[in-house]
């Protein structure tokens, strides 16, 4: 019993920053119909702003996030969707995905050049504390992903459903020509969408590179695994990402320590393969007329 709730806690920790991610993906989807294939390179980049801020700049852990931050929203946000999505997207889908494709490539082979293959370490944002919980060994850094991930997904759950702002954006997402003659100003609520994109990809990468530490290559296993969570869940639903990260995080630690460690990369794989057969909207996911 000891060792399931070990097991739990700390695939719920880890699936709460694929759902981060995988809530990125969601909501860029609905926004510009855009799917993102850089979005694990999202995730690996504001790791780097982080310690540029703390090597380069002097600063300490919290203001060197601050920075990151900043320049999350900048390139993350505005460069990105004014750079890529705005010139691709007339052009339809396929060409957005390939430009996408580009990016991440762009972005990992950038970090490694500029900042070196090398792992680098990255400062723990929780103390490193162990708790008894009914037996089993609960790290606190665990405790505090979850806690940390959830009030995000959360904050951003009240936001969409409770404010005036929330609502136009999800208005703009669900039909931007109706949006726009009822005056909401659809290319605002589509940007501010990006921006909210970049802010979750930040606080995402601070959760996770103290564990995995700060490497160029962090985006290819993230991006993958908040792709597939998106996708269980439900791609057109915030829930269903949410619930698709937190699955996937308990089922790669279940099948880790109940099946085979060598087989637990498949597994996300394997249940994306079931979802699809059985259910092809999602767990949560609701069937949309829209052509892709």
């Amino acid at each position: 019993m000891a060792e399931l709730i070990q097991i739990l806690v700390s695939g719920l920790a880890a699936g709460s920053i694929y759902a981060l991610a995988a809530v990125g993906f969601t909501l860029l989807w609905q926004a510009s119909q855009t799917i993102n294939f850089a979005q694990g390179e999202f995730v690996m980049l504001p790791a780097f702003f982080v310690l540029v801020g703390m090597g380069a700049l002097g600063l300490p852990l919290w203001p060197a996030v601050a920075f990151a931050l900043i320049l999350s929203l900048l390139v993350l946000g505005v460069l990105f969707k004014k750079a890529v999505v705005e010139p691709m997207l007339p052009h339809g889908t396929l060409p957005l995905v390939i430009a996408t494709i580009a990016l991440g490539l762009l972005m990992k082979e950038s970090v490694k050049e500029f900042y070196g293959a090398t792992a680098q370490p990255f400062p723990a944002v929780f103390p490193q504390k162990v708790y008894d919980v009914m037996g089993a060994s609960v790290a606190l850094q665990d405790i505090g992903n979850l806690a940390v991930s959830m009030l995000a997904i959360g904050g951003l759950q009240l936001f969409l459903g409770h404010t005036r702002t929330g609502r136009c954006m999800q208005a703009s997402a669900q039909n931007p020509a109706v949006a726009e003659i009822l005056g909401v100003d659809v290319k605002r609520m589509v940007l501010y969408t990006f921006l909210i994109n970049a802010a979750l990809a930040t606080i995402a990468s601070v959760l996770i590179s103290p564990i995995y530490l700060a490497k160029f290559s962090n985006g290819e296993t993230l991006g993958l695994v908040a792709f597939i969570a998106a996708i269980v869940g439900g791609f057109n639903q915030i829930r269903g990402a949410l619930v698709g990260g937190l699955l996937i995080g308990v089922v790669d630690n279940l099948s880790a320590v109940y099946v085979s460690a060598e087989y637990r990369a498949a597994m996300p794989l394997i249940l994306l393969i079931a979802i699809i057969l059985l259910r092809p909207q999602g767990l949560l996911g609701t069937k949309e007329g829209r052509t892709v």
